[in-house]
């Protein structure tokens, strides 16, 4: 069975090896995947488990400060 889908495989792997030598089509095609792969099941997951168990409630973390005086 697995012999059957061997061609397409191989056809597959081409087309992956070509986009892959071309840097900047691969890294366009690299962060069209990441943006468009939607909420992943475990964010839902833990947010169920938080909610729903812990009760608890997210929170931000305060973006670090660019002035330097506050830094230190």
């Amino acid at each position: 069975m697995i012999g059957a889908d061997f061609p397409s495989y191989i056809e597959a792997q081409t087309r992956v090896d070509a986009a892959y030598r071309d840097k900047k089509k691969w890294n366009k095609l690299a962060m069209l995947n990441a943006f468009l792969s939607g909420k992943f099941s475990s964010d839902r997951t833990i947010a169920e488990y938080a909610n729903d168990i812990w009760k608890v409630k997210p929170f931000e973390i305060p973006a670090p400060s660019l002035n330097s005086k506050e830094r230190t």
